[in-house]
């Protein structure tokens, strides 16, 4: 019969850290959204060449390993700039651009889905370029990227178990200290599956309404 030290307590202690998991994951993936659409529509709007150096930037947040770039950050931060800030922060700053450059990708690659003869046809109408950008194409650019954001947002919670390098203690980070104590790898890496399983689903599910919802619009 399979017995177990797990108490309530612990499970609690693993609740923590997964609430710690959506806290980073929520903050990091709505600054890097914002900016992610900032920097998308501005490489669009200006074309390659001008945005030569934004783009060289965003590549270096995507080439580099998520894990150097936190431990390289929170280096520089602490050891070079002198500057006393949490594991936290560092974590959401970094995690934020992370998903800025990518998200980037996919708000230009949206928005150069959108017809050109159907921006033409906008301009002719009278509407100004905001009008243009807001009322046509990120509603159509909205619907082209939405499954694109949806994996990126459920990549960065995943990623967001890195973390644990700038000690902030997040889903994986609480079920390794139970590891530890309890000795029990596989149940509890089994508790910590179903945690992420609990937080991804519902996300994914919704994303895919919302998909299915836009294409028979």
């Amino acid at each position: 019969m399979f017995e177990t030290a797990l108490t309530y307590n612990d499970l609690m202690f693993l609740a923590k850290g997964a609430g710690m998991t959506l806290m980073v994951t929520a903050i990091s993936v709505f600054i890097g959204t914002v900016l992610g659409i900032i920097f998308g529509v501005f490489r669009y709007q200006v074309g390659a060449l001008w945005a030569m150096p934004l783009t060289f930037v965003l590549d270096v947040f995507r080439s580099i390993p998520l894990l150097i770039q936190l431990v390289l950050a929170n280096a520089f931060i602490t050891t070079v700039l002198k500057i006393k800030v949490s594991g936290l922060t560092v974590a959401c700053g970094v995690l934020s651009l992370y998903t800025a450059a990518y998200c980037a990708e996919i708000v230009r690659g949206g928005i150069e889905a959108v017809p050109l003869p159907l921006r033409r046809a906008a301009r002719s109408l009278g509407m100004t370029w905001g009008q243009d950008m807001t009322s046509v194409v990120m509603p159509l650019a909205t619907r082209v990227a939405l499954p694109s954001w949806i994996g990126l947002a459920l990549g960065v919670m995943k990623d967001s178990a890195l973390v644990y390098i700038v000690q902030v203690v997040e889903l994986l980070k609480s079920t390794q200290i139970l590891i530890t104590r309890l000795q029990e790898p596989l149940f509890l890496l089994m508790i910590c599956g179903l945690f992420y399983f609990v937080i991804s689903f519902p996300i994914a599910r919704f994303g895919g309404y919302l998909e299915k919802r836009w294409s028979n619009d």
